[in-house]
């Protein structure tokens, strides 16, 4: 069974989520937005090994610390192939909001349906072409990485790169509200929330 703990990092408040399996201490990190020595020192507090670093897409926030993770780890690190644009042009998109260029890791291809460290991979595009949103199951349920596809009261905004607003809105409706109500939404930034109130009062998309 599989555990999660999500975190903000970084100027932007996102949301690093670690999941690990208590069984056999070993996990992935997803998102590993910035503050790569206190996401370190985190894990090692926990006692689980990582295996693998798994971003739900290539908007600089996700990525701040994932270069520095991979080289201390040694471990591959996962994107949707359509978001490799995002990564070729990291230094463009942190110096629209003034940001010092951040160094790129690595990427190996996720696929929709894909298993990794327990998580089934949902390509969710919309907010990016490649962006994915991460499914397992927990002691209370199942729960959702959800990047920003979805958050609590919104979804991912569709005027940055890459973005497309109809897209967006058939992958929620087609991929994420046909999930579990009681399904646990962890967003990219902000609090959990639920598949079913989103569903039920997202003012943006609802069932």
């Amino acid at each position: 069974m599989l555990t999660f703990e999500t975190t903000p990092y970084g100027p932007l408040s996102c949301n690093c989520t670690l999941v690990w399996d208590d069984e056999t201490r070993t996990g992935v990190v997803i998102d590993p937005s910035d503050e790569a020595p206190r996401i370190r020192q985190r894990v090692e507090a926990l006692g689980f090994r990582v295996t693998a670093l798994l971003h739900t897409h290539a908007h600089f926030d996700h990525l701040g610390a994932s270069h520095a993770l991979q080289d201390l780890w040694k471990i591959p690190a996962y994107l949707h192939p359509g978001d490799d644009p995002l990564v070729a042009n990291l230094a463009m998109q942190t110096s629209f909001f003034g940001m010092k260029p951040i160094p790129a890791p690595i990427m190996q291809p996720l696929a929709p349906g894909d298993r990794h460290h327990g998580l089934t991979v949902i390509h969710t595009p919309g907010h990016s072409p490649g962006g994915c949103c991460f499914l397992g199951q927990g002691a209370q349920g199942p729960f959702l990485v959800a990047g920003d596809t979805l958050f609590q009261g919104g979804v991912g905004r569709t005027d940055l790169f890459g973005g497309d607003w109809d897209t967006l809105e058939a992958s929620i409706r087609q991929h994420l509200y046909t999930l579990d109500d009681a399904t646990r939404v962890l967003p990219g930034h902000g609090p959990m929330t639920t598949i079913g109130a989103e569903a039920r009062h997202n003012p943006f998309v609802r069932r």
